[in-house]
């Protein structure tokens, strides 16, 4: 039983799988002034529930490790690795750059951009390739005829010189089954939960400095 969960982007997307089978998926938005991934916890409890399942029935956990919101990535990271250790169970992380790639049903080659601050954005062409200048992307975009997919900072910046952009909230996808079925296409990529790491591209930040 594959449990999957994503809580580094704008929403909390749980899913539960028995091999390429879907038992079922829940989204968890923000609520008020409370961050969707407050509500990690309970949305899969209640998932395995409705399933007559319990935590003892999984037998892997995939998780997207990255980059994305600091707290989305450790609260992810800390239940997945929590579980994979309890559970004595294989773990695997799956970049948000790649999640987001399978959003692309296009025929041409998948650019995905997330805002990394400072002038930088989150690259994925085809891999991670680092968080990379603005300026410079830009000069990718030019140079190759990509089909984008992005957040909205960068869908402001990059709309201005391409036309084949979406906002990956635009498509409104259910990212706990694209965790899925990656975890399917490559189950040979699954580790344990000491090997599970989150992708921060760039340094967490430092308070107080």
């Amino acid at each position: 039983m594959l449990l999957t969960f994503d809580t580094c982007l704008d929403k909390t997307y749980v899913g539960l799988a028995d091999g390429c089978n879907i038992l079922g998926t829940k989204i968890i938005e923000n609520n008020g002034e409370t961050y969707h991934s407050t509500y990690l916890m309970s949305t899969i409890s209640n998932l395995l529930k409705e399933n007559n399942l319990t935590p003892n029935d999984i037998t892997m956990v995939a998780t997207d490790i990255g980059p994305g919101s600091f707290t989305g990535i450790r609260a992810c990271m800390t239940v997945a690795r929590v579980m994979a250790q309890q559970l004595n169970i294989k773990a695997m992380g799956i970049s948000s750059l790649e999640i987001l790639s399978k959003l692309n049903n296009s025929s041409k080659k998948t650019l995905v951009l997330l805002d990394a601050r400072k002038s930088m954005t989150y690259v994925w062409d085809e891999e991670v390739l680092g968080a990379i200048i603005i300026d410079d992307v830009k000069e990718m975009v030019k140079a190759k005829d990509y089909s984008i997919i992005c957040d909205d900072s960068m869908y402001n910046i990059f709309s201005e010189i391409t036309d084949d952009i979406t906002s990956y909230k635009m498509f409104n996808a259910d990212l706990a089954k694209i965790l899925i079925g990656i975890v399917n296409e490559k189950p040979e990529k699954a580790k344990g939960w000491r090997d599970l790491r989150p992708l921060y591209i760039q340094p967490a930040p430092v308070f107080g400095k």
